[in-house]
């Protein structure tokens, strides 16, 4: 008779298991499986240990998983306390026995007793995370602009609005980028957070051995008054055609401007530099101005298109209070959270002064899953597209027009980071 095979043990990882718990992790994501010193000391230098779980078998790691606090801007630009979850691997010979079930339960289990109000993912795969109560609530698209299509003066100089483009330095960003990053994502739905190490790995202060690092060109709008309102990182490549034709393609890292003059601003340079024919955007929100700012959008072509932010909500009732509407009128919904952290009914009274969502048992006029919610909450989907999806249940005719006309809001929520 076999004997029973041990218990595979899920905690929260100590500083020893670090080496073990990377290895794990690059195992997961297809990596080489070697760990560096170096890659260990980054590692223990920002990870929380307890709020960094591992799946031990036999005492080896199998699996991980790693939280982190975030800030969330919320229709209106409130901040709300999120929990951010990274680094989700399971080794494939441990695959389907529910190990990320149960350190999924473990980390938003804390979250909820912690008072965060969401859980916030970007989904390397689509399937996984709807299941735990996560739903895409942003949009990311890249476009890929053909610049001799643009039809754009090739003898621009610099911007008409008085405003200046320069040219600076990892050091300058790292002084005038957090400080202008903050007021863009207070205005932007869907934006988090960036702390100092951010700035440190984008500017090549902080290299890491699995990232290849290519130093960036750095370019600053400020306005006619010397006002910094735009930032973008490019890279460029060096390809030429027969006949001495230059072929190069600028390629966005990130690109962050408080006012729309910055942001056209900065495409129109982007557009203009000598030797550049193609200009890719990165990731950018899918109304992005980009293509409208062209004399002909149609030279500016959506090569990608995909979700970004997956959210999960926690506390029904801060996630729809903490948040502005441009509407007015009531709705009650009932929530259907099968991990039980925060189902029920709800009755959500929201103008532009303000909103109230109150548990109720008055019956409901919308059903949906937590999942559905956390679409719904930043914005950016339809409840009556939900509805006829089957997702969300109208129990008084109507109740997903009324949703939509309280929750969809004028632009699309966008999260410009990858975590």
């Amino acid at each position: 008779m076999s004997r029973p095979e041990p218990p595979i043990d899920v905690r929260p990882i100590t500083e020893a298991d670090i080496p073990d718990w990377t290895r794990a992790l690059n195992t997961g994501f297809l990596r080489t499986p070697d760990v560096s010193d170096r890659e260990i000391a980054d590692r223990a230098s920002y990870i929380i240990p307890s709020r960094t779980l591992g799946a031990f078998d036999a005492g080896r790691c199998v699996a991980t998983f790693r939280s982190f606090p975030q800030e969330l801007t919320a229709v209106g630009g409130t901040p709300v306390p999120a929990d951010a979850i990274s680094n989700v691997t399971v080794t494939p010979t441990h695959r389907r026995r529910g190990l990320l079930t149960r350190m999924m339960a473990h980390d938003l289990a804390a979250a909820k007793a912690r008072g965060d109000v969401v859980a916030t993912l970007i989904a390397a795969e689509y399937p996984i995370y709807g299941r735990y109560g996560f739903g895409p609530a942003t949009w990311s698209a890249e476009w890929t602009v053909d610049v001799p299509r643009t039809g754009l003066d090739p003898r621009w100089s610099g911007p008409e609005d008085g405003g200046r483009i320069d040219i600076v330095d990892g050091a300058d960003v790292r002084k005038i980028g957090p400080e202008l990053h903050e007021r863009v994502r207070r205005a932007q739905p869907g934006a988090v957070d960036r702390d100092e190490r951010w700035w440190q790995v984008n500017t090549g202060v902080l290299r890491l051995d699995r990232e290849p690092w290519t130093e960036p060109f750095f370019a600053v709008y400020r306005s006619a008054a010397g006002e910094v309102e735009g930032l973008v990182s490019y890279t460029a490549d060096d390809r030429w055609g027969d006949g001495k034709r230059p072929l190069n393609t600028a390629t966005v890292n990130w690109l962050i401007a408080t006012t729309p003059d910055a942001e056209r601003a900065l495409w129109r340079y982007l557009c203009s530099i000598d030797w550049i024919v193609t200009v890719k955007s990165g990731g950018r929100s899918p109304d992005d101005l980009l293509p409208l700012c062209l004399p002909d959008p149609r030279a500016a072509r959506i090569t990608t298109l995909a979700d970004g932010l997956w959210v999960r909500i926690l506390d029904v009732v801060r996630a729809l209070e903490a948040r502005t509407y441009d509407g007015q009128g009531a709705l009650v919904i009932e929530v259907v959270d099968g991990a039980g952290f925060t189902g029920g009914r709800y009755r959500l009274e929201a103008s532009a002064d303000g909103a109230s969502c109150t548990p109720t048992s008055t019956s409901a006029e919308l059903t949906l899953d937590v999942s559905d919610l956390g679409r719904l909450w930043l914005g950016d989907e339809s409840a009556v597209r939900l509805a006829a999806l089957g997702r969300v249940r109208e129990q008084r005719a109507g109740a997903a027009r009324v949703a939509d006309a309280l929750l969809r809001t004028s632009r699309r929520p966008w999260c410009p980071d990858i975590f």
